[in-house]
């Protein structure tokens, strides 16, 4: 049985004191409990004050065989950040614009940029699956999407990691892979009809808008739009074109982090559970698990969580 925990970002006291309510105890320094298993969705990084101790604590209990885990947009930014762009002499594979470096310094920060702390961490990050499919359940860090993990998985070894080889292309905007990997770890966005555009919380254009992917039957792009409840009324109320998402085929629970959730978890189907309850949020935050017990369709019931 597995309890499956959301984006932690740097916050260990909050992991500490979920995995205490949880039954886990702490002993040679690895978090245990007698018969069950954590399983991480990503995002241990960036935001919060105690990164480096949050990834001890994951790694601990991974390296144990008490966890798994798996890679979230923020790991995988981290690598790109710290790898060379071959093709462009000077620049890395997530280019150091500010606003890349503003979102990322926290990080820098704690673990000295280039140490071999820093390092070890990058070197980590990297054997991180992209998803897990296990006999009884799912767990991708932002969208279970089919098609695209199909163009995944020849980039992947047989533990889910991209290959060492694969980086540049999964990286580089305009290849087939770096699309798939930003929808498997950052969502489905999907352009707005007949040029449409609305407006975000600080009054910019946008024609994107990130999908409630897991939708079987949306009627409007406002259904099914993921935004500030400030904008969604300035999301068109145009129908929606058949075949847009690849909504869920419900053979298995999948569990998603990412979507920077609030108010008091609850599955957002009978199939799909968010566990990221927007724990590095400056108030209402908090960190969410799900004891999963092997029942479908999910429960309310089994939602545990600690306020930030």
């Amino acid at each position: 049985m597995y309890d499956i925990i959301g984006d932690i970002h740097g916050h260990a006291g909050s992991l500490k004191r979920l995995l205490d309510r949880l039954g886990y105890v702490e002993s040679a320094g690895v978090w245990r409990h007698p018969s069950r298993r954590a399983l991480f969705l990503g995002d241990y990084i960036d935001r919060g004050p105690e990164q480096v101790e949050v990834v001890r604590i994951v790694r601990a209990m991974v390296d144990a065989g008490e966890a798994l885990a798996i890679m979230g947009n923020h790991e995988f930014n981290a690598v790109a950040w710290a790898t060379p762009d071959p093709h462009q002499p000077g620049a890395y594979l997530r280019p150091h614009s500010a606003k890349n470096r503003h979102q990322h310094r926290a990080f820098l920060d704690q673990v000295e940029e280039d140490s071999r702390l820093h390092r070890e961490m990058l070197d980590w990050f990297r054997t991180l699956p992209l998803y897990l499919e296990l006999p009884e359940l799912r767990a991708v860090h932002a969208c279970w999407h089919p098609e695209q993990l199909g163009r995944l998985r020849p980039y992947l070894d047989r533990g889910g990691r991209l290959r060492d080889n694969a980086w540049v292309a999964a990286a580089t905007k305009g290849e087939p892979l770096f699309e798939a990997v930003e929808t498997v770890l950052k969502g489905l966005e999907v352009a707005l009809p007949d040029g449409a555009a609305f407006h975000d919380k600080d009054g910019h254009p946008r024609r994107e808008i990130r999908t409630r992917w897991w939708l079987d039957s949306p009627a409007s792009y406002r259904d099914l739009a993921l935004v500030p409840e400030i904008t969604l009324a300035s999301v068109p109320d145009t129908p929606v074109a058949d075949g847009l998402l690849p909504g869920y085929d419900g053979e298995k629970p999948v569990f998603i982090g990412h979507y920077w959730l609030r108010g008091e978890p609850r599955p957002l189907t009978a199939d799909v559970a968010c566990l990221d309850y927007s724990v590095a949020a400056r108030q209402g935050g908090r960190l969410a698990a799900y004891r999963w017990d092997g029942r479908h369709p999910l429960s309310s019931e089994r939602f545990t969580w600690v306020e930030a």
